[in-house]
């Protein structure tokens, strides 16, 4: 139930306060509970650390219910039939977009590998109770990255386009987990793949959705959300369950590596989708 809460949560903030701010503060949320998640292993019980997020629980309830109440209501409605139009998004030049936005969901696995990647090579010299501590501050550090990048990548997108901040964002998930497969035990090196990828997925949340309603009429703009939000859920699934099995039958080295291919083939569809729909833009 969390995913669709979240995006009707997104959709009131961006319509309150604008989608790089609305962005923005979902990424803090985040990264606020991976500060949380170190409270186990550091200092208080699991019991105390179970109770203690009933608080944020509460603080979203009185959230929603305040969105609601400001979020400006229609006067008229029309009522038009459900239906997912997927012909006309393809006929609207979509086709390439969503097939690079395919290839890169295929390969955005989640960020608990990253994690397991961090503790397996910081385990042999810190133990595994720290490593366990090192990987999450990685990760905190992952979720600030994407704070902080953001709302930069949100004014990127108005300025320069979304394809672009796409493209960056891509990029640097390259960079990260290329960098994942290659590394050693070096927390410095960690960290900064961490970071990296954390960049990365500021600029992509922010952009991803901009370069689909912008590449799309208003006419089909719901469907296209539709398909993109299905191209995400089947290769999030896709991207955690094949390189698990290649992690387990391999290594780590060939599931990172096998991840990197897909932001590859990610950066070239985009090349190619912003070939083909950025001069009529």
């Amino acid at each position: 139930m969390n995913s669709p809460i979240r995006e009707i949560g997104m959709e009131m903030s961006c319509l309150m306060f604008g989608p790089s701010a609305a962005w923005a503060s979902d990424t803090f949320s985040r990264s606020a509970h991976s500060c949380l998640a170190w409270a186990p292993l550091v200092e208080i019980t699991a019991s105390s650390a179970i109770l203690a997020s009933i608080v944020p629980g509460l603080l979203a309830a009185l959230a929603i219910v305040y969105a609601i109440r400001h979020v400006r209501r229609p006067t008229v409605r029309q009522r038009e039939p459900i239906r997912l139009r997927v012909r006309p998004v393809l006929d609207a030049g979509l086709g390439r977009l969503l097939a690079a936005l395919a290839a890169f969901e295929v390969g955005n696995v989640a960020a608990t590998l990253l994690i397991l990647r961090a503790t397996e090579l910081l385990t042999p010299g810190h133990g595994p109770k720290a490593a366990a501590v090192l990987a999450l501050g990685c990760y905190t550090a992952y979720n600030l990255a994407a704070t902080l990048a953001s709302v930069p990548a949100g004014r990127a997108a108005d300025r320069r386009g979304a394809r672009r901040v796409l493209g960056a964002g891509v990029a640097l998930f390259l960079v990260a987990y290329a960098g994942l497969a290659l590394t050693g035990a070096s927390l410095a090196v960690l960290a900064a793949c961490f970071v990296a990828a954390g960049v990365a997925i500021g600029c992509v949340e922010t952009a991803e959705h901009a370069a689909v309603a912008t590449a799309t009429p208003a006419g089909v703009r719901g469907s296209a959300f539709g398909l993109l939000a299905a191209i995400q859920s089947i290769g999030n699934l896709a991207a955690s369950g094949i390189a698990g099995l290649l992690w387990t039958r391999a290594s780590p080295r060939v599931a990172f590596g096998y991840l990197a291919g897909w932001m590859v083939l990610a950066m070239i569809g985009l090349a190619g989708a912003r070939q083909r729909v950025d001069p009529a833009a």
